[in-house]
């Protein structure tokens, strides 16, 4: 019989790990955590990585399954689910504001509405002071879901979560 308790205990447990590439952030913030659920004995969480090809699958997996074991739940399951894709409209509004506070500007969260047929550059605003006026200096910077930004108006360069 499972409990509510021990379901919102794994739950909560699975949620607080933080993402390996950008640890100010939980999996829960950032939206690759889908599921938890216990059954008897046995917790199983369902995580949808940022893409396929995601160098830290393994640690985030590795990491749940610790958290998990750690506090007591002995029998862990970590799958990974590709469908739905996961989208940067996924990330939480708390996830967000944290990557603006860790000075990376945070994605817009307009990949689910679709693309316009007309493309419009729209500018990044620098989580540093807030300008508008800054531009792309690579469009791959630190992890391959962030692109290199520099803000002309404090001359700070910043990452830029790419909206997905």
């Amino acid at each position: 019989m499972v409990t509510t308790t021990r379901l919102n205990e794994a739950r909560r447990i699975a949620a607080a790990v933080p993402d390996p590439e950008l640890p100010v952030l939980t999996i829960e913030d950032l939206g690759v955590l889908r599921d938890v659920a216990v059954d008897g004995e046995r917790v199983v969480v369902t995580l949808t990585p940022t893409y396929s090809g995601c160098p830290a699958l393994e640690t985030m997996r590795d990491d749940v399954v610790l958290a998990l074991t750690a506090a007591g739940f002995a029998d862990v399951e970590v799958r990974m689910t590709l469908s739905p894709a996961w989208s940067t409209d996924w990330i939480s509004e708390d996830g967000r504001r944290k990557l603006a506070d860790f000075g990376i500007a945070p994605p817009s969260g307009v990949a689910a509405r679709g693309r316009s047929p007309v493309p419009v550059r729209l500018s990044v605003p620098c989580p540093q002071c807030g300008s508008l006026d800054t531009r792309e200096v690579s469009r791959f910077g630190s992890t391959s879901c962030k692109a290199l930004y520099e803000c002309r108006a404090c001359l700070e360069p910043f990452d830029h979560f790419k909206a997905l």
